[in-house]
């Protein structure tokens, strides 16, 4: 095809999808001429004319046109493109993997996820097919702002991860404006939201604490090795819908009642992969689940300000109206 080599790969892409497209037409024996093809698939006389010597030059097809018939067929009846089918949501993913690479922008994961996609494309036969309908200028994805992450941070984790090596490296917590020596035995990695975090014994407060990938620097493995403990268990510190705090480790119940003004929206969200949703005649909706993450759920309520009421737990309660004063006294 030689039009392929100047082609954008999304250009070449909707030629392929349209050339399956004839290829299917002219198979049931119909005998379509140019002008009916061009009608049925919404494109230039031009275009289809172009398309039909592709087949023909390209795929080798026993491209016919009848003189009686006025329309083209296969002299061989069973002749058809070879061409990969792929199921619509495996359509959508390749054709929208360039626009996903955003949730990993800033990150190593970024570079080496697209390096890979364009291995996979390289890869596959020349007549993939891919739903156009994805490709157009229709779609757009919104990513959360990520921090940056260093390479060299990235890899050392999971090196030592890996080789169950101990890490000596430099941290910054939220609450400091410098960096402070740290070592810990990295047990266990946790991507939330496209933020990455390493949970391990941390060797300063000997407990198992939680370090951001992009708040370390100057990451090394030493020679020490260790053991991951039997105990450990990753879901102990992990609420996977609602975030990670190491120093939530009480189960609560939470109950939320959101008010008429977002009823619809409450009642369709997942707030919880476990929540129980109840929906009030009055349009108010009530949502509750179970929880360690109370520090995770409190952003979520005064994210959403006055639409939404915490009925239990009391200690949410009591927090948020803590929160609630003090922002009275710098407002």
């Amino acid at each position: 095809m030689e039009r392929e080599s100047y082609m954008q790969p999304k250009e070449k892409i909707v030629l392929l999808h349209r050339i399956s497209q004839i290829d299917d037409i002219i198979r049931r024996g119909t005998y379509p001429n140019a002008s009916q093809l061009a009608k049925e698939l919404g494109v230039s006389l031009r275009t289809i004319n172009r398309d039909l010597d592709v087949i023909r030059d390209y795929y080798y097809a026993p491209l016919e046109y009848d003189q009686t018939r006025r329309g083209w067929y296969y002299k061989d009846p069973n002749f058809f493109i070879k061409y990969i089918q792929f199921e619509e949501g495996e359509l959508f993913s390749l054709a929208l993997f360039d626009t996903l690479l955003l949730q990993y922008k800033n990150t190593p994961l970024e570079e080496k996820l697209s390096s890979i996609f364009e291995k996979i494309r390289q890869s596959l036969p020349s007549t993939v097919t891919i739903d156009s309908r994805f490709l157009d200028g229709s779609l757009t994805y919104i990513p959360d702002a990520l921090a940056p992450i260093k390479n060299e941070v990235f890899d050392a984790v999971f090196s030592g991860l890996k080789k169950k090596q101990t890490l000596s490296f430099e941290y910054k917590p939220l609450q400091k404006t410098t960096f402070m020596e740290r070592k810990i035995n990295p047990y266990h990695i946790i991507c939330q939201r496209g933020n990455w975090y390493v949970i391990g014994h941390c060797h300063l407060k000997n407990e198992i604490r939680i370090f951001s990938f992009s708040r370390m620097q100057n990451v090394q493995l030493t020679k020490d090795r260790f053991e991951v403990p039997k105990d450990f268990n990753a879901k102990d510190y992990v609420d996977k819908t609602m975030g990670v705090w190491l120093s939530a480790k009480t189960n609560y119940k939470v109950r939320l009642l959101f008010s008429a003004e977002i009823g619809t929206f409450a009642a369709e969200h997942i707030w919880h992969e476990n929540q129980t949703v109840k929906q009030n005649e009055d349009g108010s909706v009530e949502v509750s689940f179970e929880t360690t993450q109370l520090p995770e759920v409190k952003r979520l309520v005064l994210g959403q300000g006055r639409t939404v009421k915490v009925l239990e737990p009391q200690e949410l309660i009591d927090q948020i109206r803590e929160e609630v004063n003090y922002l009275k006294t710098i407002y």
